[in-house]
């Protein structure tokens, strides 16, 4: 190759100038969609949803954890408990602040 067209940066030599066609552009493109389908293939069959712990539950409610656990005692709010610890699905507690919103009618 043409030293002129190369220059040095550290141990790497930068090519100064390049030709890039619509086939290389094309090439590049299907290969960066190809990465991308591998990827999303090997996330497809995992877990996605974020489940919440008490902890962030209390916080988001602005309640206690006695609060909480009433709310469970009482089958108020579906959870599910692994171990010690004890999730909560996001929906069930969006269900909850519906369930509870107060409607104001004004005469």
């Amino acid at each position: 190759m043409n030293r002129s067209l190369l220059t040095e940066k550290g141990n790497q030599d930068i090519l100064l100038r390049q030709i890039v066609t619509i086939a290389d552009l094309n090439a590049f493109k299907e290969n960066i969609l190809s990465e991308i389908k591998t990827i999303l293939d090997a996330k497809s069959g995992q877990f996605t949803k974020k489940w919440l712990k008490s902890y962030q539950v209390e916080e988001l409610l602005g309640v206690s954890a006695n609060t909480l656990l009433s709310w469970r005692n009482n089958g108020d709010i579906p959870y599910s408990q692994m171990g010690g610890i004890i999730y909560y699905d996001p929906a069930d507690i969006e269900n909850r602040l519906v369930k509870n919103k107060k409607v104001i009618t004004r005469r």
